[in-house]
């Protein structure tokens, strides 16, 4: 035992502190479903040039129809968000939220639904 005031010996183990992540990105599974779609999207005519941003708090794919226009979608990770509405959310052209939540494939699917009806026309 040790002296008042002095910190227990006990043999407790400290966590090593960690450092927060200088920004987000995308896992290796999220991206190959976002590139999926993309391609897929490509293929269909509807596409032709993408964007990534990777910042402190978030991680956005943008698919452009020409890369001087703004994006027709983009897909944001936001961890931050993860316990609240979901960290995924897609938005639309104009910038409107077109859909929420915890997981990426939900968040796509309004996307994958634009494409069938793409491919079926």
């Amino acid at each position: 035992m040790g002296h008042a005031g002095a910190p227990p010996t006990s043999g407790a183990v400290l966590p090593f502190p960690q450092r927060a992540p200088l920004q987000v990105a995308f896992t290796r599974t999220e991206l190959i479903r976002i590139l999926d779609l993309y391609g897929r999207m490509v293929a269909a005519g509807e596409w032709r040039d993408y964007a990534m941003d990777f910042a402190r708090d978030m991680a956005s794919f943008s698919a452009f129809r020409r890369a001087a226009e703004r994006p027709q979608m983009r897909v944001e990770k936001r961890p931050a968000l993860r316990n609240r509405q979901g960290m995924w959310a897609l938005f639309g052209e104009h910038g409107q939220v077109l859909k929420r939540g915890h997981e990426l494939a939900g968040v796509l699917a309004p996307m994958e639904r634009r494409l069938l009806k793409t491919v079926e026309d």
